[in-house]
């Protein structure tokens, strides 16, 4: 303990270079240390818990500019990739249609009656997934700028409802939109979200063998919109739920694995998500969340 003579003087003295110690942290001079650290007393104990609290932080800072500089050098290092994988995708694009150019040919020359027939139209189906696989990459290597506006969202669902139903003439199942009571004008890109919209109710339509429905549900919830859609198909094994947003991921054999990377990328775009559930054999439900305002809007209008 300190002694009633020195222990106001002492006790000023470290309070008062605790001060301007903290003050210099406060600044992010982190290499700061206090000089009463290894006094045996309570005065002692107050400075190593300081230093040892600065040293923590400077640890901290440390790892995270370690982190943040393996962040931009990683982000720079895939937008390079981005750029070489977009111009290969290109080339590529163009090779594989010389190919179906010339397949074509091939099928058309063979006499009506060759079996090479049946080989040339596997390999036309072939050609036509792996241009659809290049098309993909080249658009999530190079989407186009999200334009937001204020427009009736039900009007952009049912375009994309309309497109579905016409590749439905010869099938068993049914599209059924339910708007409910004022459904929003919500800012968002309407080509973007349509092509999110396909992407999920095609997706919705091959999960079903034979009749079902497929049923697009438009509603409020707080500051945001949401369609929800809901298939009667075969649904998702629990263990792929977590995977089926991953590039590349795929269970459908001339899929491509790209439909609902992009779908969620669409979303997070706009400041939204989606949301999965699934049971087997009883179907699936996507929920897409907008927010009504993006939230640049929601800045100017405050």
């Amino acid at each position: 303990m300190l002694s009633e003579t020195n222990a106001d003087p002492e006790r000023r003295f470290a309070m008062h270079d605790l001060q301007g110690k903290l003050a210099c942290v406060g600044a992010g001079e982190l290499d700061t240390t206090v000089d009463f650290a290894d006094r045996d007393d309570e005065i002692g104990t107050l400075g190593r818990s300081f230093n040892h609290m600065v040293r923590q932080l400077r640890d901290s800072r440390d790892e995270s500019d370690r982190l943040h500089r393996n962040e931009i050098s990683r982000a720079e290092h895939l937008a390079t990739l981005g750029e070489v994988a977009a111009g290969l995708v290109h080339e590529l694009r163009n090779g594989i249609g010389g190919i179906a150019g010339w397949t074509e040919i091939i099928n058309r020359d063979l006499p009506p009656t060759s079996p090479a027939h049946a080989v040339m139209k596997e390999v036309g189906l072939e050609i036509a997934r792996i241009h659809r696989l290049l098309t993909d990459l080249l658009q999530m290597a190079h989407p186009h700028r999200t334009e937001v506006r204020s427009s009736d969202l039900s009007t952009t669902v049912e375009g994309a409802v309309t497109l579905t139903r016409m590749q439905l003439l010869s099938k068993p199942i049914t599209i059924a939109l339910a708007k409910g009571a004022n459904p929003p004008e919500v800012e968002h890109d309407r080509d973007q979200i349509h092509q999110l919209l396909l992407t999920l109710l095609l997706n919705a339509v091959q999960a079903i063998d034979g009749a079902g429905l497929v049923r697009i549900e438009i509603s409020r919830l707080k500051g945001n919109a949401t369609i929800a859609v809901i298939d009667t198909g075969c649904g998702i094994v629990p263990e792929n739920l977590s995977n089926i947003f991953q590039p590349f991921y795929t269970t459908k054999a001339n899929g491509t694995g790209l439909g609902l990377s992009m779908a969620r990328r669409i979303a997070k775009e706009h400041h939204g998500h989606i949301e999965v559930t699934s049971e087997i054999g009883k179907g699936t439900k996507f929920l897409v969340v907008l927010p009504i305002q993006q939230p640049t809007a929601q800045a100017a209008a405050s």
